[in-house]
């Protein structure tokens, strides 16, 4: 297994302090901020090893190993932060055609008695057109407030 050296800055340690102390920020952040503080060649008292990380902030070594990946590769802020996760627009059930069906059907004259559409009223009249399977009312009413639409 490949070992990363970390060898901070004196800027960049007194950013990962400063994280530290201060408490602000995820605690995932600040336990990235810990593990490289900790890890770090030029660290008061002795860069500590990947054992003695792990007992003392409760981490896993693939953790600790792949935050001091990252900062190698990548640099001090991608080590501190999430990876945004990916859309994943295969479990999207209503999609670009199928939305502008739900627009129609909301622009159509709302059924005998009532003024206006309800979100529990389209999602029982709405189908998908592609599978023919029903849709949930949450499921409308997160498209119609991601198009904004408002009819009145």
């Amino acid at each position: 297994m490949k070992k990363h050296s970390i060898e901070l800055s004196q800027e960049q340690r007194e950013e990962l302090e400063k994280r530290v102390r201060s408490g602000k920020g995820t605690a995932r952040s600040i336990q990235h901020a810990h593990i490289l503080l900790k890890a770090d060649l030029h660290a008061p008292g002795g860069m500590w090893s990947d054992e003695q990380i792990q007992a003392a902030y409760h981490v896993s070594p693939s953790t600790i190993s792949r935050v001091k990946k990252q900062f190698v590769q990548e640099g001090l802020e991608i080590a501190l932060e999430r990876r945004p996760q990916p859309e994943r627009p295969e479990k999207r059930k209503i999609n670009g055609i199928n939305e502008a069906h739900l627009v129609v059907q909301c622009c159509e004259p709302a059924p005998d008695g009532r003024v206006r559409w309800s979100v529990r009223m389209l999602a029982d009249r709405f189908v998908v057109l592609e599978t023919g399977e029903k849709v949930s009312r949450e499921t409308i009413r997160r498209v119609l407030k991601k198009m904004n639409s408002n009819r009145g």
